[in-house]
């Protein structure tokens, strides 16, 4: 149980990484070349957007897991 719970926080880490590292790239490429996200019918932050979504529903499913593990932790 506790090697899973270790794997879920790596999880829960790389979630939040990714979304931090996507969410500053994607502010950057629109800073550096905003006439490309001129062309586009969606806003600029969209892919952000749907990024978080992503990540929170997995943040979300990863804590449910950890709550669980601890619930069994406990009953032992």
């Amino acid at each position: 149980m506790k090697k899973l719970n270790n794997i879920l926080n790596i999880i829960i880490g790389s979630f939040v990484g990714v979304f931090i590292g996507h969410g500053f790239y994607v502010l950057w490429d629109f800073k550096t070349r905003p006439e490309l996200y001129a062309m586009q019918s969606a806003p600029w932050y969209t892919s952000i957007l749907v990024y978080g979504a992503f990540a929170l529903v997995m943040l979300l499913i990863c804590f449910v897991i950890k709550a669980i593990i601890k619930h069994k932790r406990k009953k032992k």
